[in-house]
This record gives structure tokens, sequence and C-alpha cells, in this order.
């Protein structure tokens, strides 16, 4: 089996509490957990969620 990946922009506006909550939200009810996160310059970051790849159906990511 292997994993499959979800690239995720967060803007800078997205203070830390929020981002936390809406980062647990889709470990929670999609199965995504946290690959890495980048924190660049200008205050955005860059979030790679990963799931095991199965061949049942699963819930996307919500914007």
């Amino acid at each position: 089996m292997s994993y499959e990946y979800a690239p995720l922009r967060l803007p800078a506006t997205v203070d830390r509490p929020t981002a936390t909550a809406q980062l647990t939200v889709q470990a929670e009810f999609a199965g995504w957990e946290l690959a890495r996160v980048r924190l660049y310059p200008d205050g955005t970051r860059q979030v790679m969620l990963r799931r095991w790849r199965s061949t049942r159906p699963q819930p996307g990511l919500s914007y």
C-alpha cells in the first residue's frame, strides 16, 4: 500500500489556532494526517497531508 498526498496552502491571514482546527477536522473525518508544514517568510503555510490509499472511497478535502 502507498500514501496519497494533498497539498494545502494556508494564507498568512489564517492564524495558528484556526489552522489547527481545520487540520484536526480533516484528520478526524477524512483520515488525513500531517506529513509536512513549511512556513514561508510572508506568513503563508504550505501543508502536506497524507493518508493510506485504499480501495474504498473516502471523503475529500473541503476548502
